[in-house]
């Protein structure tokens, strides 16, 4: 087994307590520790700080570019062409990268770092053809979300069909934007569409968007064939998209309430808003709930951390103003104290014997 210096030390420390729990006798201890070899660094973190320091790099190549005489007169060129020419450029562009990333990624598929960051240029560039389009077929309605629906379908459809989560992500990314321009841009960009501000709406996009994600688990654990296997790979990030929407949301429904205009959220009180900040602290509990119980840890993950963010935001909502500064960063420091000794007996109590 290689691994690092730390984990062969848990290991081994693991092995000698077992030893003395008799679970092992000594030539077993022996001949599994000997089996521990460990890794004399690691190159997984040089590869990810190697490849973020690569893409600063290019921004700063980029920048540098800029200055070059030959270079400027190319992109005043290339800037000055009609759209429909700086839509093809970016479109074509994308494509090298798609095939380029991909290709490498049936050649090269430990590359995993340098593969991603080849479809994330893909991405952008994508992004680049598609404003070129809409600039070049002059939409003059103001209707620009079906651009952001074509992104969508465009990024969805790459991202299945080469199984890669990375550009699934900005398809729901986009899928969500589209949403928000959509039904301001049928509301006639007005506060409320069917009596719902935005973060009401996207309450209901982020649970349509999870439930879609829990589908797709069950599909593709019924699904036993190579269909089945590529939607149980998207279905954890659409799951994660989806909560992520969905509790955003509720953390500024609990602030703003279904309030559209900002001089009447400012006349409305704390028990006006009360509704909200109990209906993100139900969900909350609910996550919780799901995620102990069928030992679901985007669940729990998701439930704990905005059921904190709910408490800490009543208590700077309710006390910031009344409460003497000392008293309120005493209780806070407090309640953080508390946190992270529960949070350092758990770990422990999952760790006993190791070194941290």
């Amino acid at each position: 087994m290689k691994t690092t210096k730390r984990k062969a030390k848990i290991l081994r420390e693991a092995l000698e307590e077992w030893e003395k729990e008799r679970i092992l006798d000594e030539d077993s201890r022996d001949k599994l520790s000997s089996s521990i070899q460990v890794l004399p660094f690691d190159w997984r973190k040089m590869a990810v700080y190697s490849f973020l320091l690569a893409l600063i790099s290019i921004v700063i190549a980029v920048v540098s570019i800029f200055t070059d005489d030959s270079f400027i007169l190319f992109l005043s060129r290339l800037f000055t062409a009609p759209d429909l020419v700086k839509c093809i450029f970016f479109s074509a562009l994308s494509l090298i990268f798609f095939v380029w990333a991909f290709r490498r990624r049936e050649h090269k598929p430990l590359k995993v770092f340098s593969n991603e960051a080849l479809i994330f240029l893909g991405v952008l560039s994508l992004a680049g053809g598609i404003l070129y389009l809409g600039t070049a077929l002059g939409n003059k309605s103001g209707h620009f979300s079906l651009l952001l629906l074509l992104a969508a379908v465009l990024y969805g459809v790459i991202g299945f069909t080469f199984s890669s989560r990375q550009v699934w992500i900005f398809s729901i990314i986009s899928l969500g934007a589209w949403f928000g321009a959509e039904t301001g841009y049928i509301s006639g960009w007005g506060a409320y569409y069917f009596g719902m501000n935005y973060p009401m709406r996207f309450v209901l996009f982020g649970a349509l968007l999870a439930a879609a994600g829990f589908l797709m688990t069950l599909e593709g654990e019924r699904e036993h064939s190579d269909l089945g296997r590529k939607i149980l790979l998207f279905s954890t990030p659409t799951r994660v998209m989806g909560y992520f929407y969905l509790f955003m949301a509720l953390w500024i429904m609990s602030i703003f309430g279904n309030y559209g205009d900002i001089h009447v959220w400012r006349q409305a009180t704390h028990s006006e808003l009360a509704a909200w900040s109990v209906l993100f602290g139900g969900v909350s509990i609910l996550a919780i709930w799901h995620g102990l119980r069928w030992d679901d840890r985007i669940s729990r993950g998701f439930g704990i951390t905005f059921l904190l963010i709910n408490l800490y935001t009543r208590l700077f909502e309710y006390f910031w103003d009344s409460m003497h500064k000392a008293v309120f960063f005493g209780i806070l420091a407090l309640s953080f104290w508390f946190l992270g000794s529960r949070s350092e007996k758990i770990w422990g109590s999952k760790n006993r014997g190791y070194d941290e």
